[in-house]
């Protein structure tokens, strides 16, 4: 019998979100502005997607890309932010704070799922910041996460297969481990047969070309749109259900 995993899929616009759901996926991780690693997205972009989509939603809550160590005015932006998309419907959210030894901030990350009730919250990758994922782990269990988004340190999930499936050991059942970062339908069987993990994080993007017929050959800073692809969802999850024991 093939046992079901849960897509979540980092999506950074709303045609994201739309595939993400045709394709299969549980829950969305909407984000801004992808060359920083995603950002807190616009208020009306969460606002439509809420309404566009029925699957969870758990934005990614970050004023900024960088470091994870916050001041009081951006932890104060940060406490805005959160609620603004509990008001709205969101399941969730995705956040994180470091202090300045880079160890996880359990105090504020505290702070952050106390504002967020009843909406649950992921831990970010300011967990594989951390000097010390063994102690980051324990750190997010502590702070009342429900689930870690992790490549267990590594540039990429399939780069720290053994050290994904040391954490699945140590969290047990009391936190999820979600692994994610370079994870695609043509890698996930094997991420998915060493950690035996039951949920999994990818952009399933595709670049999209520009649609314009016309393009002033001068200027270069539009950025590029990356759009997630509702096939490449379906493949990510039928993979990883066919791999798991």
């Amino acid at each position: 019998m093939t046992k079901e995993v849960i897509i979540e899929v980092c999506a950074f616009n709303l045609e994201s979100c739309i595939n993400a759901e045709r394709g299969g996926a549980g829950r969305i991780e909407l984000c801004g502005n992808p060359t920083e690693g995603g950002t807190t997205p616009a208020p009306g972009v969460l606002i439509q997607a809420r309404k566009l989509v029925g699957i969870k939603l758990y934005p990614i809550i970050r004023p900024r890309g960088g470091f994870y160590f916050y001041s009081a005015d951006e932890i104060e932006s940060i406490r805005q932010d959160i609620l603004f998309c509990k008001s709205i419907g969101c399941d969730g959210i995705s956040i994180g704070a470091q202090k300045l030894d880079g160890s996880l901030d359990v105090d504020l990350c505290k702070r952050f799922v106390e504002w967020a009730y009843p909406m649950k919250a992921t831990l970010n990758k300011a967990f594989d910041l951390a000097p010390n994922l063994h102690q980051s782990l324990e750190d997010a269990i502590d702070a009342g996460f429900e689930r870690i988004l992790t490549s267990g340190g590594k540039k990429a999930a399939i780069d720290a297969l053994d050290i994904l499936s040391n954490l699945m050991v140590l969290a047990s059942d009391r936190i999820i481990i979600m692994p994610g970062c370079g994870l695609r339908s043509y890698n996930v069987a094997i991420i998915a047969s060493a950690t035996q993990a039951k949920e999994y994080h990818s952009a399933a993007r595709v670049d999209i070309a520009n649609p314009l017929t016309y393009q002033n050959p001068l200027v270069h800073d539009l950025g590029s749109v990356f759009n997630a692809s509702a096939e490449e969802v379906r493949l990510i999850k039928a993979n990883a259900e066919a791999a798991l024991i």
